[in-house]
């Protein structure tokens, strides 16, 4: 299954800052958290799919890069942002 509009809509409908809100931090961490778990489980049936992997461990580091920028913004975003996502630090 791939990333949808459709998910994607649902993403940032449950993330936004604001209405018409699309690119704040917290909703390219939420799309990226979104897309990296439907990775993740298509890298448990296919393990040898070492291109996928790369563009995993890619979204990885720019979840971390933006997490970090929430960090340094504002913490108690960060931490609801966190909590929200399940992602651990």
């Amino acid at each position: 299954m791939s990333f949808t509009v459709a998910n994607k809509q649902e993403v940032i409908a449950e993330y936004r800052l604001q209405e018409g809100d699309t690119g704040s931090p917290d909703v390219q961490v939420a799309i990226l958290t979104a897309r990296i778990n439907m990775l993740t489980e298509h890298l448990k049936t296919h393990a040898k799919d070492h291109h996928s992997r790369r563009g995993l461990l890619l979204m990885v580091g720019r979840r971390r890069r933006l997490l970090d920028y929430v960090k340094r913004k504002d913490d108690k975003r960060y931490q609801a942002l966190i909590g929200r996502l399940g992602v651990r630090r």
